[in-house]
């Protein structure tokens, strides 16, 4: 799982974090996951900054944010701040992990906060969705004509299903980078990918 999209893609230059049980401990909570995601895609924030954007107390970021610092996946920006102000960063880009090695865990701790992680993104997802169909409208139409919102119903092996993803993986990287941060007319695009088995009935 890399950033919130499942499977083990190729971490390519940046800085991955391939998470172990200890650092899965940590984020095993929702507002830790929506913490350290808004400070990845928005960059260096305050506690009480990111409690406006998340509709949290400035007590109850600071806490997690805390703790997040403790499993090693945020840091003080030190630079950044002004007087007593303290601002947080994200030590990495993302997040990679195989959840399969973690839901047979010995410790059902573990076992819980993979839980937590899978069904935060999965929530997360949804929402981004829902967010972009509601404001679509407000885009120019050259961006109406450059999403989608497509399903597939193919038969496929455990095998074939990992195959799938990793070299839907690979496409999607192989687009990193190509179009400067400052770029007209661009945007940051979220490319969801679900793959899954469903029974025949």
């Amino acid at each position: 799982m890399t950033e919130n999209e499942p499977g083990a893609a190729p971490a390519g230059t940046r800085n991955i974090h391939n998470i172990n049980a200890r650092t899965l401990r940590t984020l095993g909570h929702p507002l830790r996951i929506q913490l350290l995601s808004s400070l990845r895609e928005f960059g260096p924030a305050t506690a009480s900054g990111l409690g406006e954007r998340l509709g949290e107390s400035s007590g109850a970021t600071s806490y997690h944010l805390r703790q997040l610092a403790e499993g090693g996946l945020v840091e003080d920006a030190p630079d950044l701040g002004k007087g007593r102000e303290r601002w947080w960063r994200a030590v990495h880009d993302g997040t990679m992990f195989e959840a399969s090695e973690f839901r047979t865990h010995a410790d059902p701790v573990v076992r819980g906060a993979i839980d937590v992680v899978l069904h935060e993104t999965a929530t997360t997802h949804a929402q981004e969705l829902n967010t972009w169909l509601g404001t679509m409208g407000g885009w120019p139409e050259e961006w109406q004509r450059g999403w989608d919102l497509s399903d597939f119903k193919i038969r496929l092996t455990p095998e074939l299903a990992q195959e799938l993803y990793k070299e839907l993986h690979a496409v999607v990287e192989s687009y990193r980078d190509r179009v400067p941060e400052d770029t007209e007319g661009s945007a940051a695009v979220r490319t969801h990918l679900h793959v899954f088995p469903r029974p025949s009935e």
